[in-house]
């Protein structure tokens, strides 16, 4: 009897051992050791990809944003504010229940078939929007100038980008608004493309956080 409950003591210990340096070697030393060399090799991916201007965070590079005009009185969804350049549809064209004005929580896009009836009206509808919106004196956007990328959201519904031709429709508007010449907002576009990845990889891009505050930062000189 006392050999059988030593036994079980011993096993109770050795086990109670393995448990201690498990956790600790699992639990702490592991992810302190990863930890480490996360932020000693990359940094800026380890803290989310921060954007800073003014010396604040103002995002990550990651994540797009919303760029709109404060609410209105009985309005559901904002106008957007047309002096910034705009990102790509934040709430899949439509009643996304999934993910909307870029919420982190959830992401996604309503994954309508391409022939969904309801899909075909939204983007139509988005590409009269965009259009409209981007029609300045002297420069008239047409429907078929619109990009798939200014009237679709994308597979996450939180992309921070917009293509190049998305970008170069939007910059007589932004000049107009902002009281800038169109060669110097479109330098601003021009310095702000972003290439293919490893020279083959998916296609040319603006990231629109970055390029507002760019602007922001243009237009304080002006």
């Amino acid at each position: 009897m006392n050999n059988s409950l030593t036994n079980t003591a011993r096993l109770l210990g050795a086990g109670l051992r393995a448990l201690l340096v498990l956790t600790l070697v699992t639990g702490v030393i592991y992810p302190l050791v990863i930890t480490g060399i996360a932020q000693g090799l990359f940094n800026d991916k380890a803290n989310g990809s921060e954007i800073k201007a003014d010396g604040k965070v103002v995002g990550s590079s990651l994540i797009g944003q919303s760029y709109n005009l404060p609410l209105k009185k009985g309005q559901e969804t904002p106008d957007p504010d047309l002096k910034w350049f705009q990102g790509r549809p934040q709430n899949g064209l439509g009643s996304n229940s999934v993910n909307t004005q870029y919420k982190l929580i959830l992401s996604g896009a309503t994954n309508r078939s391409g022939d969904n009836k309801e899909l075909i009206q939204w983007v139509k509808d988005a590409q009269a929007a965009v259009a409209t919106d981007n029609s300045v004196p002297g420069y008239k956007v047409e429907r078929s100038d619109v990009p798939a990328d200014a009237v679709t959201s994308s597979g996450s519904g939180l992309d921070p980008h917009i293509s190049r031709d998305y970008a170069d429709l939007q910059v007589h508007r932004v000049a107009e608004k902002n009281g800038l010449s169109v060669a110097r907002v479109q330098k601003l576009v021009d310095d702000h493309v972003e290439g293919r990845i490893l020279g083959f990889i998916g296609e040319p891009r603006v990231n629109v956080l970055e390029l507002n505050i760019a602007l922001k930062a243009l237009t304080a000189k002006s």
